[in-house]
Parts: structure tokens; C-alpha cells; sequence
């Protein structure tokens, strides 16, 4: 069955000095502020496309990768998953590095970096940044 989700952004102003809220409106969560400033400087409490980027990245991976390792018969006992996109004015998303670290009971350093590289590669928010050079970085704890 097909899920949608929704989020919705208002803003006012031009680029440089105006502002925004993005609301995650499927969970009902949130609303949060955005900048250009927040975008392409410091975020100084507001977000930015690129962190909630981060964040669906970051979450959608650690599902694959715990599905994948379960399915192997080494299910993990935990997952700790970051993802830094990188953000360059005038270029767009430059790279996005994911590091995970995991323990798998049973699983070798080589099974986790081959488990870690499928998910990265079949995640699907991943899928849908094909256009982006990711990268990974994984070791078990």
C-alpha cells in the first residue's frame, strides 16, 4: 500500500532577506524556521533543506540496513547513523557522507561494510539522490 507524506514551507520575502516555515504536516510534529542565512551559513536555531535531507537519510538507511541484516539472520541490537549533506551556494548538494555504527551479534567487519554499502545503495531516499555523490562510512562498535 502507497503512503504520502506531507510537509509544506510559507515564505515571504526574496531570497536574502526573507524567511520561511516548513511545517511537517503528516506527523503534525513541527513547524520550523528556514533562512538563506541558515541554508548557507549558520543555522542559529532555525533549518535547512539539506538537515531535513540529513534527516531522512539518516533514518531511511538504518531501516534498510536492519531489515537487510535481519533478513541475513543477524538482526542488530543497534544502529547509530549520521548523514552530513554538504551544501555549496551557487552549486546545490555537493556530496552527502553517511557513517554508521553498529552492533550486530554474529556479523563480521566485512558482512557489516557489505550489509552497510547495499542499504546506502537501495535505501530509498538514497535512490531518490542518485544525482549526488554519497559516501559511507561503517565499522561495528
Amino acid at each position: 500500500m502507497a503512503t504520502t507524506r506531507t510537509a509544506q514551507t510559507h515564505w515571504e520575502g526574496d531570497l536574502l532577506s526573507g524567511s520561511g516555515t516548513v511545517s511537517l504536516d503528516s506527523s503534525g510534529i513541527g513547524s520550523y524556521d528556514v533562512t538563506w542565512a541558515s541554508r548557507s551559513q549558520e543555522p542559529n536555531g532555525r533549518t535547512s533543506p539539506e538537515e531535513l535531507i540529513a534527516a531522512a537519510h539518516s533514518s531511511c538507511f538504518s531501516m534498510a540496513l536492519s531489515h537487510a541484516l535481519a533478513g541475513a539472520g543477524t538482526p542488530p541490537t543497534r544502529l547509530d547513523t549520521k548523514a552530513d549533506v554538504t551544501f555549496q551556494p551557487g552549486e546545490g548538494i555537493t556530496g552527502i557522507h553517511l557513517t554508521v555504527r553498529g552492533e550486530v551479534p554474529g556479523l563480521d567487519e566485512q558482512g557489516f561494510q557489505s550489509a552497510a554499502e547495499d542499504a546506502k545503495k537501495n535505501c530509498p531516499v538514497s535512490q531518490a539522490l542518485t544525482g549526488t555523490t554519497i559516501t559511507l562510512t561503517a565499522e561495528l562498535a
